[in-house]
């Protein structure tokens, strides 16, 4: 029984001297589990770093908006017979008056058109004669009109118009010009219209007056036929 109580205190002096062993390993950190790779993840979620910013550009709207020109441009027409508002032209000022000369031309974005082997183009030579707009045939353009200009006086009495080219007409500087005419306007009458009637009631009137004669006084019917056509006559222009 000695011996047994010689081995256990022995054996309990052994476990208090492991379990002091493995409590100063444990404390000097030897045993402790590492947490050093957990601290990285610990710290991004603290600190998300520099962030990345994406700019979201928009496409840019097409437009679908027919440009005014193309009203007055026919499609897949040739291009020497386009109006002057379709093409665009590099002016050549250096020509000589009256004389033909040929310009280079670029159709306008949206206009199409063929040679005359009906093969699409962008650029052409165009010919023409040389002169500026306003230097036109009056049959080349058209002009505003005055009814309030009475071309009663003699001579004859003249207004500002405002004239445009017409569409198929090419020629030199700008195609809208002012230009003085003549008033065509008299008592609600075209000039040329009032001067027609008036030649016509001065031919009846002397044709009247002969007829009459032998049957009436002759003062009678002259007088009847002048009252008569007095409020006309005063209306209508006078040839001058």
């Amino acid at each position: 029984m000695a011996a047994a109580g010689v081995l256990l205190r022995a054996f309990c002096r052994q476990c208090r001297v492991l379990l002091f062993l493995s409590q100063f390993y444990i404390l000097s950190g030897g045993g402790s589990f590492s947490v050093e790779p957990s601290q990285p993840l610990a710290q991004s979620d603290k600190d998300p770093g520099p962030t990345r910013t994406f700019t979201v550009v928009p496409r840019a709207a097409e437009s679908t908006d027919i440009p005014p020109y193309m009203m007055k441009c026919p499609s897949n027409g040739l291009c020497s017979r386009l109006p002057a508002d379709c093409i665009e032209c590099k002016t050549n000022f250096s020509c000589v008056y009256g004389k033909p000369v040929t310009v280079d031309c670029t159709v306008k974005p949206s206009v199409t058109c063929v040679d005359q082997d009906f093969r699409s183009q962008k650029s052409f030579v165009l010919n023409m004669t040389c002169r500026f707009c306003w230097q036109l045939p009056e049959t080349d353009y058209e002009c505003s009109s005055s009814t309030s200009c009475m071309a009663v006086s003699c001579p004859r009495q003249r207004y500002m118009a405002n004239c445009t080219v017409r569409d198929h007409i090419h020629c030199l500087g700008n195609r809208t010009f002012p230009k003085m005419l003549y008033c065509n306007w008299t008592g609600g009458y075209k000039w040329s219209t009032a001067l027609a009637l008036r030649k016509l009631l001065s031919e009846l009137s002397t044709l009247a007056v002969s007829n009459y004669s032998a049957i009436l006084s002759p003062r009678l019917s002259g007088f009847r036929l002048l009252r008569a056509t007095q409020g006309l006559w005063t209306a209508l222009p006078s040839s001058c």
